[in-house]
């Protein structure tokens, strides 16, 4: 007995961590926060190549605090947005992070959207969202410069800082976040675990390996020896800010189009008190081609090359004209925003940061629309994690880290 416990942690020791994590966002630093809870004691390492956390989706997004009410119900979306919304709202209670319940308004302007808007009222009636149907005389009551035909209201949407979320997980997992560590190797053997090493020549070894590096996530996967049979093709999402942010009391949407994954121009008026006013949705040139100026060569040859991109343009060349159309004119991207708010005007939209959506594609061309989460040997990947995955991390970050505790368990 004896023996065989100095065995063990002379095994132990040869390892940095027991679970060790690529990508400081919010669903790898929710992933680590899981597992210490899941199990405390077990020894977690995050990777993060930027100089600190939520970098790029999680700090570039609206800090909306999505209801479900727009996914498939029994999909991951819609389960798991429903169940992080509410913890997310009590996780930012409990830590004192700024955050509010708002309502939302999602505004049909067309009769051809009102069946569209009746799909999502019986759609948000089976995911157990409170939905409420509002004519224009209502929609004015609430909103008072928007104008629609109909609208529905989802009282349990919200807004958050997800920077201070995410800073917050990684404080309270008491993982070991290791920052300006950029992996650009990973030696991972089905018997022993992964060996990572960084851009500065450091070694990370661990007993199983997650992978959340978010828009890279793909070529993790493949650094890792695992085909994960799709790839990130990058949008730019653009935003401007409202400079008569007195016009929008909360959140307004329009009908989304269900044929693509994004929800359409919208204005939110964030923790703040500013209104975000976006985003479109243009191909980026970089997978972090936050302007049309970020252009790296090599990733934008990669997305060429995958025979999914262009099957979605052709598929989505109208919609993606109308996307690039408002993309470089201010005066089109106006004319989106004034068919929810009539009242704005081109000089009311002040340039705001962009983000990047990373969109998982299949090689068939299909838009992967639920989140996407495949295993490896003494590997996790999370492949396919856009929006509303900052709402839905703290599950996301529990699924994960059971199938992480799970393969550590097995060796």
């Amino acid at each position: 007995m004896h023996y065989r416990s100095r065995e063990v942690v002379q095994v132990r020791s040869a390892y940095d961590c027991d679970v060790l994590v690529i990508g400081g966002g919010i669903v790898g630093l929710s992933t680590a926060y899981a597992v210490t809870r899941a199990a405390p004691g077990t020894r977690v390492t995050v990777l993060e190549k930027e100089q600190g956390p939520a970098r790029h989706q999680t700090g570039r997004n609206s800090g909306v605090i999505h209801s479900g009410v727009y996914y498939r119900p029994g999909s991951l979306k819609a389960r798991y947005a429903v169940r992080g919304a509410a913890e997310m709202v009590k996780f930012c209670a409990e830590y004192d992070i700024p955050h509010a319940v708002t309502g939302k308004l999602i505004v049909a302007t067309e009769k051809a959207e009102l069946p569209r808007l009746h799909a999502l009222v019986q759609r948000g009636r089976e995911n157990g969202i409170p939905v409420r149907e509002l004519g224009p005389a209502q929609i004015i009551e609430a909103e008072p410069e928007v104008r629609g035909l109909a609208a529905i209201h989802v009282g349990t949407t919200g807004v958050c800082d997800y920077g201070a979320v995410a800073r917050q997980l990684g404080e309270a997992s008491g993982a070991d976040i290791r920052y300006g560590a950029d992996v650009v190797r990973i030696d991972r053997r089905p018997d022993l675990g992964a060996a990572v090493r960084t851009a500065d020549g450091t070694i990370v070894r661990g007993r199983v390996l997650v992978n959340c590096a978010g828009l890279h996530c793909d070529e993790t996967a493949r650094l890792a020896g695992d085909d994960p049979e799709m790839r990130i093709v990058p949008f730019r999402g653009e935003y401007f800010t409202l400079a008569r942010p007195e016009l929008v009391r909360g959140l307004v949407y329009p009908v989304p189009d269900p044929a693509f994954p994004f929800l359409g121009v919208h204005l939110t008026r964030g923790i703040d008190g500013s209104v975000h006013v976006g985003p479109n949705a243009v191909p980026a040139l970089a997978r972090e081609g936050y302007g049309w100026g970020v252009v790296r060569p090599r990733e934008l040859a990669a997305t060429l090359s995958w025979p999914g991109s262009w099957r979605i343009a052709r598929r989505h060349w109208r919609y993606g004209a109308g996307e690039l159309r408002r993309s470089v004119s201010k005066a089109a991207f106006t004319e989106a925003v004034r068919r929810l708010l009539p009242a704005v005007t081109p000089d009311d939209l002040l340039p705001a940061a962009a983000g990047v959506r990373a969109q998982a594609v299949l090689r068939d061309g299909t838009l992967v629309d639920d989140f996407l989460i495949k295993e490896g040997p003494r590997t996790v990947h999370v492949l396919n994690a856009p929006s509303p995955a900052a709402t839905a991390s703290l599950p996301i970050g529990r699924e994960v880290a059971r199938r992480a505790l799970a393969a550590l368990a097995a060796n």
